[in-house]
């Protein structure tokens, strides 16, 4: 657990910075940077106390020590010329590590003031290096106020739904780890995080053995840096952490995982993705191809735990049929729908997590579909935590299904033959499409089909010449949107949105004008109605029904 004394000094520390550097992610690399030289010079010191040499500050670089840095008969101007020429030279330092020689490479001071770096250098100073977890999950609360990772179209994934991710495909001491869009490395760490506290101590041989299996791959320069420190904090000594395009790159084709966990960008910058014709699916789409690699890279007993989009579900195009077979043919186990928020502030996307088991899929005929609604936080932007939380209830289902895959229907689970799915021209992989719709005739009313009472007619464009302030309400998509001197439909109406704000229903009292960005509805029989179809209208969520923008 990170204690609040460590979490006061990184707040300070990014406090102090926010002046000059505005950037999150700056101010990350800068504590980074900081926090790797001071512990360098804490290993140097503690060789020392030992009887032994400093290895890192020797030779040209001696003058360089942080000790040096801090000696009070620098003035700041001497100081801030002294650090910004140690850390921009450091990696030509032949007496660290490469790991170190490449956190340090292309780094420099972005700022020029004083007493902004005397009072870093000061915070940064309470900070000593051990190698321990607690220094770990404080680098990992320094992570947290990242948003979004570059322009790449990742977002920093929950840590609660990383764990569940994890939990559900629970890697083992012996499996080769990999997350092929890895960023800060979350996903890795959790995984490390679970095999190392649950079960059998590990022998001394078996945990340095586990720390080779663990891999992952970032298009982006800084993200790697930021991956290979934080795993080196949890005990990595020398982290594979490549800087490597998963896309469009051959150099690791070749190379499989056991597990494999992501959390992929979402989006394709125009003009789509040109990848390398090794793919199965060819697609320009990098969600498409993400999940193809990720399924085409496992081993034959290899197992994954891949969020998606919501398009993945359910775009119509060839890409995404063709991907979704594969997987319910060869891959998939269980598709778990999480809520809309997820991932606020930094993005409302609706998620799923995919879960493939090669083995698994052999033992059982279905497809299991969990739906979470409530993930243990308010789906605003805050996220606080709310009571209520669904995902130690779906996790028991999930590793029930792993045990003794068999058909189920509750209300947060449902199993599918994969043959029904396969059937389903588009292979929907969204679980209430294949609900069982139960019939209850709860009344004395007869049940009827909603097109035997009612018709849905389009709105009509409107002329320029007619565009003029009348006495008759223009509804748009959005419910009134002006008035003109004309009706075409005698109130009260319903009126439905079928474009920007498709789904959303409106009830207009008087004659109106619908226009073509709406549906408005007329009545087939006297014994219904209006306002009762208004509101039953309104239940049924017609929003759910928009696709794209």
């Amino acid at each position: 657990m990170l204690d609040a004394e460590t979490k006061k000094r990184i707040d300070s520390a990014r406090n102090i910075l926010v002046g000059k550097v505005p950037d999150p992610k700056s101010q990350v690399e800068q504590i980074t940077i900081a926090l790797i030289y001071k512990f360098m010079d804490d290993m140097d010191r503690q060789s020392e106390e030992l009887g032994g040499k400093p290895a890192f500050f020797t030779g040209d670089f001696k003058n360089y020590r942080w000790a040096q840095l801090l000696d009070k008969r620098f003035s700041g101007h001497e100081r801030l010329l002294l650090y910004a020429e140690g850390i921009e030279k450091m990696n030509h330092n032949e007496n660290i590590p490469q790991l170190f020689r490449d956190i340090f490479k292309g780094v420099f001071l972005p700022y020029r003031d004083p007493e902004t770096l005397n009072l870093f250098l000061k915070e940064i100073d309470n900070f000593t290096y051990e190698h321990s977890e607690r220094l770990g999950d404080a680098f990992e609360y320094l992570l947290s106020v990242l948003g979004t990772q570059g322009d790449a179209g990742q977002f920093r994934t929950p840590r609660h739904i990383i764990d569940f991710n994890v939990a559900v495909v629970d890697p083992t001491k012996n499996d080769t780890v990999l997350d092929p869009a890895c960023g800060t490395a979350g996903f890795l760490i959790s995984a490390f995080k679970n095999i190392v506290n649950g079960g059998s101590a590990l022998t001394p041989d078996e945990r340095a053995r586990l720390m080779t299996n663990f891999r992952g791959y970032d298009i982006a320069p800084d993200m790697v840096r930021l991956s290979r420190v934080n795993l080196y904090l949890h005990g990595f000594p020398n982290p594979t952490i490549h800087e490597y395009d998963t896309l469009t790159s051959e150099e690791r084709w070749d190379e499989r995982c056991d597990v494999i966990m992501a959390n992929p960008p979402f989006m394709t910058p125009k003009g789509g993705i040109r990848p390398h014709n090794r793919f199965s699916i060819k697609a320009k789409r990098s969600e498409v191809l993400f999940v193809d690699y990720i399924a085409e890279h496992l081993t034959p007993s290899g197992r994954a735990g891949v969020i998606v989009p919501e398009g993945i579900i359910f775009q119509g195009q060839n890409a995404y049929k063709s991907l979704r077979r594969m997987l319910v043919q060869g891959y998939l186990w269980a598709v778990v729908s999480l809520p809309a928020g997820v991932f606020n502030p930094y993005s409302g996307v609706k998620t799923s997590i995919l879960f493939m088991d090669r083995n698994l899929v052999k033992r059982t005929d279905h497809v299991l579909f969990v739906k979470i609604e409530n993930d243990g936080f308010d789906l605003g932007a805050q996220r606080r935590p709310i009571e209520g939380g669904q995902l130690a209830e779906a996790l028991a289902i999930l590793e029930r299904h792993k045990t003794t895959p068999e058909a189920q229907e509750g209300k947060m689970a449902l199993t599918v033959p994969r043959s029904r799915l396969l059937e389903s021209p588009d292979i929907n992989l969204s679980g209430d499409r294949y609900r069982t719709a139960a019939v209850r005739h709860t009344g004395k009313w007869p049940m009827v089909r909603l097109g035997e009472v009612c018709t849905f007619e389009y709105g009509s464009s409107l002329p320029e010449r007619n565009r003029v302030v009348g006495q008759y309400p223009v509804v748009g998509s959005n419910g009134i949107a002006g008035y003109h001197n004309s009706f075409i439909v005698k109130g009260p109406t319903i009126v439905i949105g079928r474009k920007g704000s498709a789904g959303e229903v409106n009830w207009i009292d008087d004659n109106c004008f619908p226009i073509d960005t709406t549906y408005f509805i007329s009545l087939k029989l006297n014994e219904i109605s209006l306002r009762y179809l208004f509101y039953t209208l309104q239940q049924l969520e017609l929003t759910k029904l928009r696709v794209g923008a």
